[in-house]
């Protein structure tokens, strides 16, 4: 068994910082700032007291931008600055979009940064270790009684080839656990009967279509560079918030035949239907790496109950022909964006025990779970900083943590999973309600979900 961290008491000053490093001590993570101050200063820039000469002065306050929260401006400037900031003409222009709609996928839940994972440490803390006992069995009944197995399904087909022998377009960079991964996850797609060999997709009422694709968390686009090397697809949608180098953009534009169109835009805001260049087009849903409520977003994105009927007379029936996800960070899951809460409540999950289930989850990924002589040692540096030890500045262990660690490796990885499924099989479910003909594969956590023939 580890060690628990030594305890300091509350009112005991911090340590003098290490040589060369700002003196701002922050208390949260209980160490000094990493950054090297100013030469002029004890502190670093973005701590500098309105006095350097008078260290006990107030700091000047760092806040984040209304406009984009992802930079952040001194507290004083802030009122010049939104009038000012680069990024509120880019989120003008993104709200003047026929294809931005603020939250229409959200799910009923409110923006923002949701529940985050310090808040939900907080929640298992909150517990006695006869109510942490008791939310283990409930989350080992859930899954005993309602979750989906999952099939291991690793498939490459022979489609594929030219991308797993690292034949085409060499001067695209990619690496080979994630051609590997996107060749699976279109191995599958063929196997379910949306894509043929030789670039044929899946009949639909007799009638052969070439469908587009709409690649949601596109990152770089490698996934829809794949599908159209290899099924020769030609329309193609790259949905991506950020703003990416050595995208595949450039080769897909190279690439005779095809249109591409990137939209830089947040999942949550999308409305499908506003994108005239896809109205009338079949389509393929798609997604790599869905971070947490990302996949939600993008289900309720494709399938809005506003376009089965106020839209239907305007847009006609979804032209959606199946989608094809792959799930990922279940611990950043939000409970006001899961698509079924229903399920998780018919099964006595409560909210808390929503975002309690998706801290667990992290057990499922974390460390080797393979050898149980070597996984004590692993998991305890782990759980020590999941249950956020550099945020109990004046707490021992607590009986919470002692109870974890007593749990072996191999079985919090195995709750980790469970939590997963569950988690998973609730998205299933609210797809075939849907009409959805749906199915998940465990191999590298990748759900699909298809339209029925």
């Amino acid at each position: 068994m580890g060690r628990a961290p030594a305890k300091r008491k509350p009112s005991s000053p911090p340590p003098p910082p290490p040589p060369g490093r700002c003196h701002f001590w922050l208390p949260n993570k209980r160490r000094h700032c990493a950054n090297t101050p100013l030469p002029t200063s004890q502190y670093c820039g973005n701590h500098l007291p309105d006095s350097a000469s008078d260290a006990g002065a107030p700091f000047r306050r760092l806040v984040p931008c209304p406009v984009d929260p992802s930079h952040t401006v001194l507290e004083e400037n802030l009122e010049a600055h939104v009038g000012k900031c680069p990024l509120k003409k880019q989120a003008a222009a993104l709200a003047a979009q026929p294809f931005y709609s603020k939250g229409i996928n959200s799910g009923g839940g409110e923006g923002g940064g949701g529940v985050t994972s310090a808040a939900k440490r907080a929640l298992v803390h909150k517990l006695t270790k006869d109510e942490l006992r008791a939310l283990i069995e409930k989350i080992k009944l859930a899954h005993a009684s309602a979750a989906m197995a999952m099939r291991d399904s690793f498939l490459v087909t022979d489609a594929c080839d030219n991308w797993m022998r690292n034949q085409v377009d060499r001067k695209v960079p990619y690496q080979e656990k994630h051609v590997t991964q996107q060749a699976s996850i279109i191995g599958n797609m063929e196997a379910f009967g949306l894509l043929q060999k030789g670039g044929e997709v899946a009949e639909e009422n007799g009638v052969k279509n070439a469908p587009a694709v709409v690649e949601f968390g596109a990152g770089r686009g490698y996934l829809t560079q794949m599908l159209a090397d290899c099924y020769g697809i030609r329309n193609v949608f790259l949905v991506e918030r950020r703003s990416y180098k050595l995208k595949a953009d450039r080769s897909l534009r190279q690439n005779e035949g095809v249109t591409l169109k990137r939209l830089r835009i947040d999942i949550e805001d999308l409305n499908l239907q506003g994108i005239e260049a896809l109205s009338g087009l079949h389509y393929l849903a798609i997604g790599k790496h869905l971070c947490g409520p990302a996949t939600d977003m993008t289900m309720m994105c494709c399938l809005h109950e506003r376009y089965n009927q106020a839209h239907e007379k305007e847009y006609g029936k979804s032209n959606l022909c199946g989608l094809a996800l792959a799930t990922c960070c279940h611990h950043l899951c939000q409970w006001n964006h899961y698509a079924n809460k229903t399920f998780l409540s018919g099964l006595g999950i409560t909210e808390e025990d929503f975002h309690t289930m998706t801290w667990f989850s992290s057990w499922a990924v974390d460390g080797d779970h393979s050898s149980p002589d070597s996984s004590l040692e692993v998991e305890d540096s782990s759980v020590e900083d999941r249950c956020g030890k550099a945020e109990k500045s004046d707490v021992e262990v607590s009986g919470i943590d002692r109870l974890i660690r007593s749990i072996p490796a191999g079985e919090r990885a195995a709750l980790g999973f469970m939590c997963k499924d569950i988690i998973d099989t609730g998205r299933l479910l609210w797809l075939r309600e849907k009409g959805l003909d749906a199915d998940l594969d465990e191999k590298e956590a990748y759900m699909f979900h298809f339209e029925p023939d």
